[in-house]
């Protein structure tokens, strides 16, 4: 009972503790020790009371200008413009309601303000840094190419890849450019020339632009005399598409496959049986692929995972009397298993050359030359098709692949690699490079020597009309025009240079060759710079095309009213924030 009683003393008390009441905790403190400290132990287990100042804070918006405020709203701007979602999600009661348990005292801006204040401000922002750093370049590579969205209004496209001073490769989204002129060679060439200009680049500093291979795009580059690199991907495809177009088998073979995934596409009782199917025999739980007319390692994949689930494909199929003529033929999985063979190991090198977060330039040469002497050999064990396939594709890429300008540029990429240096170059054409190096070493010296001379003068010329010359100063000047006049001597150094470069051991394939430069260029000065100059350049048009997915995932069905310079600004923005 007198259990009861105290705690029913100390409820009242807590009680009359969070009213403030100062004189009743004295008392106790001095007369009731024991519940003072019962008091105390569970006075934690109540919120105390707020003070005047923090209850009217809690409550109070913050300023319009305040630095909550302004962090806030630059944090959802972010997320609208990197994330690519629609500018209504602000409106919407989920979001709101997210953002008022976040922090009650942040106002939600409207849906105007962040479609014409904050997006605008975010881009001028990012595009400002964007230009900080293409200021700081020297050489640069390029991308393009044309795409036309939901709606269709046409695009053009224009991303640019360097290489810093401290040796990172570096690839920027400049321009997603409403396009509405005839897409004719004349055209296309003005509007690169404008973009180029509209971001201070210099033409002259381009060392390569990579596109596809239609014609409008290639008279374009020739147009503007720039150097181009026709995309390998785009390459590849054509390659395969030119082996396998008038082959009826496996036309054939094709069809039946697109058939296949068809129904089991339309019918969820087929799926069900093929994934019971697929238990009874061990086989993977994998789903049939769909074929896509532009991506020839779609049809490959499709192909493949025909070939997988043959077994179960097989008894869900003979079932159903309805559908047992889609079970493939003998005849066509022969055709199955020779065209996968075929093209099955080419389809990991279209996605390894297709990054841009590493050099992939100077893989184009070894590539071709492990497609001459190994993937694309014929072997005994082919099949009849499987060495046609192999003869086709090989001499369409060799005969692309001829071209003297387009065999320089990768010749100086590889060499500066140093993974494979002259490893994948002809006897015949070693001397060629060796001797483009040289002079191209020879440029660059003469190239930063006149630029770090020009400066003193400017900066002296006050002191100059000032100060009076010493007889030494003659003497002094004639030994210093001796020495620029000993060419020989600037050529023996590049030599040496090169040669010891050369005679360096090459490094593992897997290696990043870029932290091999960065760790080197001092004992290298030269080429480094040429590293930076050549392997800036992808060997594909793969990100301009991921320029056009990010325009695809903004210009949605709800989103299809978005004027071209909203798109642009969106697609600039999710790139390179």
């Amino acid at each position: 009972m007198t259990l009861t009683k105290n705690s029913v003393f100390v409820d009242n008390a807590l009680q009359l503790l969070r009213g403030n009441t100062t004189n009743l905790f004295d008392h106790l403190k001095r007369h009731h020790k024991a519940l003072h400290d019962q008091c105390k132990a569970r006075s934690g287990c109540y919120p105390k009371q707020k003070t005047v100042l923090d209850a009217f804070a809690s409550v109070t918006p913050y300023e319009r200008g305040s630095k909550r405020q302004r962090e806030i709203t630059d944090a959802i701007t972010f997320h609208l413009a990197k994330d690519m979602v629609p500018m209504n999600t602000v409106t919407k009661e989920g979001f709101k309601k997210m953002i008022r348990t976040l922090d009650k005292r942040y106002e939600l801006p409207s849906r105007t303000y962040f479609s014409q204040v904050g997006i605008p401000q975010m881009y001028e922002k990012c595009k400002a840094q964007v230009e900080a750093e293409l200021s700081q370049v020297y050489y640069y590579a390029t991308t393009t190419d044309m795409w036309s969205s939901r709606t269709t209004d046409p695009y053009i496209s224009l991303t640019v890849h360097f290489i810093t001073e401290d040796f990172q490769l570096k690839s920027r989204c400049l321009q997603t450019t409403f396009f509405p002129e005839d897409h004719t060679s004349e055209n296309i060439a003005t509007g690169m020339r404008e973009a180029v200009a509209a971001w201070s680049l210099d033409e002259g500093r381009q060392v390569c632009i990579t596109t596809d291979n239609a014609a409008n795009m290639v008279k374009a580059a020739a147009l503007n005399k720039w150097t181009r690199l026709q995309c390998f991907g785009h390459r590849l495809h054509l390659a395969v598409e030119n082996a396998v177009k008038n082959e009826e088998r496996i036309n054939r073979a094709t069809g039946v496959c697109k058939k296949l995934v068809c129904h089991f596409s339309h019918s969820w009782k087929a799926r069900v049986a093929l994934e019971k199917a697929q238990k009874e025999l061990n086989l993977p739980s994998h789903s049939l692929i769909s074929e896509c007319q532009t991506r020839w390692g779609s049809r490959q994949m499709m192909m493949s995972r025909i070939l997988e689930q043959q077994k179960a494909l097989t008894l869900v199929l003979s079932a159903e009397k309805k559908v047992r003529h889609l079970i493939p033929t003998w005849q066509d999985i022969d055709v199955l298993e020779s065209v996968s063979k075929t093209l099955g190991p080419l389809l990991d090198f279209t996605d390894a050359l297709s990054g841009e977060d590493y050099v992939s330039v100077s893989y184009v040469k070894p590539v071709l030359h492990l497609f001459n002497t190994s993937i694309l050999q014929r072997q005994e064990e082919d099949t009849d098709l499987t060495k046609k396939l192999k003869s086709e594709i090989l001499d369409y890429l060799n005969e692309k692949y001829e071209d003297e300008a387009t065999q320089e540029l990768l010749n100086m990429a590889s060499s500066l690699d140093p993974r494979f240096k002259m490893e994948f170059i002809s006897a015949d054409n070693k001397p060629k490079v060796k001797a483009r190096l040289t002079s191209e070493m020879l440029e660059c010296q003469e190239t930063s020597s006149s630029s770090t001379e020009v400066e003193p003068k400017v900066a002296d010329t006050s002191q100059a009309k000032k100060a009076k010359k010493s007889l030494g100063s003659f003497f002094k000047q004639s030994g210093t025009a001796a020495k620029g006049d000993s060419s020989p001597t600037l050529k023996d150094a590049v030599d040496a240079e090169l040669n010891n470069y050369l005679l360096t051991p090459s490094i593992d394939k897997e290696e990043d060759p870029l932290a091999w430069w960065k760790t080197h260029k001092v004992s290298f000065p030269r080429l480094a710079k040429l590293a930076r100059k050549y392997l800036c350049i992808p060997a594909t048009s793969s990100p301009s095309e991921r320029l056009f997915s990010a325009s695809g995932n903004i210009i949605t069905c709800q989103r299809s009213c978005l004027k071209p310079a909203m798109v642009d600004r969106l697609v600039f923005l999710s790139k390179n924030l």
